[in-house]
């Protein structure tokens, strides 16, 4: 099956002959990079798979019985080698590189998150505050916010500070069912009724 001329050379090659390998780079190295470009579809991926599918080619001519054509075979090489790379390529689609740049900006993004998240809470927080009675809202604003004391607290509004306590227990009671309503993933979907 093989050609005569593709018998010569490999027997060439095998011989140590490489001006032969080079004659058989040559005469294949366009099928194999259009094949690679072809599954590929990038220059430059498809150039190192070209390189690679004639490295496998030259280590193992020996594996080659010519019971097909060199053209076949070859083409087989080139299509195994592409698909080797792809999968390396999706294996490492979402990789990201790590370096000492990465390492010492961990904290800073590290910190950064911890903010937006306290923030989110905080305005999550506020907005539930803002929906309850006054009397409620301003407890919880002191308690939480401006983070005084019971004792502080009942000097301000003119109350006990276990009156203070009760209240604030309530009021946070209903705070709870407000931003429940908030944090409960909407199930609002109904799946074929209306």
């Amino acid at each position: 099956m093989t050609t005569n001329d593709d018998k010569k050379l490999i027997e060439s090659i095998k011989n140590g002959d490489t001006k032969a390998y080079t004659q058989l780079v040559n005469r294949y190295k366009d099928l194999v990079f259009t094949l690679a470009l072809r599954m590929l579809k990038h220059r430059e991926e498809a150039e190192e798979v070209a390189q690679d599918t004639f490295i496998k080619v030259f280590k193992s001519l020996d594996k080659f019985k010519g019971d097909s054509k060199f053209s076949t075979w070859i083409y087989k090489v080139t299509y195994n080698t592409c698909l080797d790379r792809i999968k390396k390529n999706k294996k490492h689609l979402n990789d990201v590189a790590i370096d000492e740049f990465t390492f010492n900006k961990l904290d800073t993004i590290d910190n950064a998150l911890d903010n937006l998240i306290k923030e989110e809470k905080h305005t999550l927080i506020k907005n539930c505050i803002n929906k309850l009675p006054e009397d409620s809202s301003a407890l919880l604003t002191l308690f939480y916010f401006e983070e005084l004391s019971l004792d502080e607290i009942s000097k301000i509004i003119n109350i006990e500070a276990n009156t203070v306590k009760v209240k604030l227990f309530r009021a946070r009671k209903k705070l709870a069912v407000i931003l429940e309503q908030y944090l409960q993933p909407q199930n609002s979907m109904n799946y074929g009724t209306r």
